[in-house]
């Protein structure tokens, strides 16, 4: 008899789980990228039948329609530069005296911020949302500026605001593995955004920004990479690349038709603003490094047409949406419904160690 309900257990477990069925498949008209969490998305079977290949095909092609939308919104030179390099970088991108004024502001003032360690990296950050704006004026005029949020709006492909935060990555500071964020990756399937407009010099031995040239693009040789990468990677994929992050080794690169990184050893006041669909990662170095950055994110759901916000990205809750995300987390991981690494860290200077 125990014999019997020992060897009934994990069938029973196996339809327990698969109540959860319905959201499964309702994930993949969405942004749901892991392979790990969803059995569909990581099926083997469907994958190499071409479901993943599908996913990033018809998530590519909404974004380009979406583009094409917003391209008045972007300098010509700037969108030429994006769809060949599938980045932009504007040096200067504020008049001397503007920026240095929007550095002093948040460099002389404490701050709430939350920690994350990777590695022998911390990364700190500060929520830029509506009150900080309040408080630090120059700051969320900066994030008000016409030739600023057009070009968010075109490399995100949507009109709705990115999330916004205060960065100060700070590595080789403690004793641990190297940091993850070293290799060469895809953030997801689909176009999305992330932005840097850098408060501090980055130097060529500080850990900079790179990213592969060309690597947004979906090529031939890009598609069947990701078609066998979604066959493979709960084989033979480390644990990032299960959750939907692929990894790619610089070994990799010219058989995909691709150059080796660009990197980003730039001075303070460069804005640089990448589709993290395309291969990026950070510099290594051998000695401690600290920069500071006003840092962007916007990963809206890849399958809807049109370029406007939602109700939370658009109007007076998109500047607040930031300023609530913590305190959500924090209420979820209590309850053991989602872990998350961010730890409050107290109020302290960007620039602190």
């Amino acid at each position: 008899m125990s014999g019997s309900c020992v060897s009934r257990a994990p069938r029973l477990r196996a339809l327990v789980r698969w109540w959860r069925g319905p959201l499964w498949l309702f994930a993949l008209v969405t942004g749901a990228k892991s392979f790990a969490d969803n059995p569909i998305i990581g099926s083997k079977r469907l994958n190499a039948a071409g479901l993943h290949v599908w996913r990033l095909r018809t998530a590519h092609a909404l974004a380009r329609w979406r583009r094409a939308r917003l391209a008045k919104r972007i300098p010509a030179e700037l969108r030429k530069d994006f769809e060949r390099d599938g980045f932009v970088m504007v040096p200067d991108f504020l008049p001397a005296a503007d920026f240095r004024a929007v550095k002093d502001s948040i460099f002389g003032q404490e701050l709430d911020c939350r920690e994350h360690h990777q590695g022998d990296t911390v990364t700190r950050r500060v929520a830029l949302g509506a009150t900080l704006r309040r408080r630090l004026p120059r700051l969320g005029t900066l994030l008000k500026d016409p030739r600023w949020k057009g070009i968010m709006a075109y490399v995100s492909s949507t009109r709705g605001e990115p999330l916004y935060y205060i960065q100060t990555i700070a590595g080789g500071s403690m004793d641990g593995p190297p940091d993850p964020q070293l290799e060469l990756h895809s953030d997801t399937f689909q176009p999305s955004l992330k932005a840097w407009f850098f408060l501090t010099d980055v130097a060529a031995d500080g850990r900079p920004l790179t990213y592969v040239a060309g690597s947004h693009k979906l090529s031939p040789a890009r598609i069947a990479w990701e078609q066998q990468r979604s066959v493979d990677v709960m084989i033979t994929g480390d644990r990032l690349s299960q959750r939907g992050s692929f990894r790619v080794a610089p070994e990799e690169l010219p058989a995909l038709g691709l150059p080796p990184p660009t990197q980003f050893s730039v001075p303070a006041n460069t804005l640089v603003v990448a589709d993290t669909c395309g291969f990026h990662a950070r510099a290594d170095s051998d000695h401690p490094s600290t920069r500071v950055e006003i840092w962007a994110y916007s990963r809206r759901s890849p399958f809807i047409p049109w370029t406007m916000g939602g109700p939370l990205t658009s109007g007076p809750l998109a500047s607040r949406r930031v300023e609530w995300l913590g305190p959500i987390v924090d209420w979820l991981d209590r309850r053991g419904w989602k872990k998350q690494h961010w730890r409050r860290a107290g109020r302290r200077r960007v620039a602190d160690p």
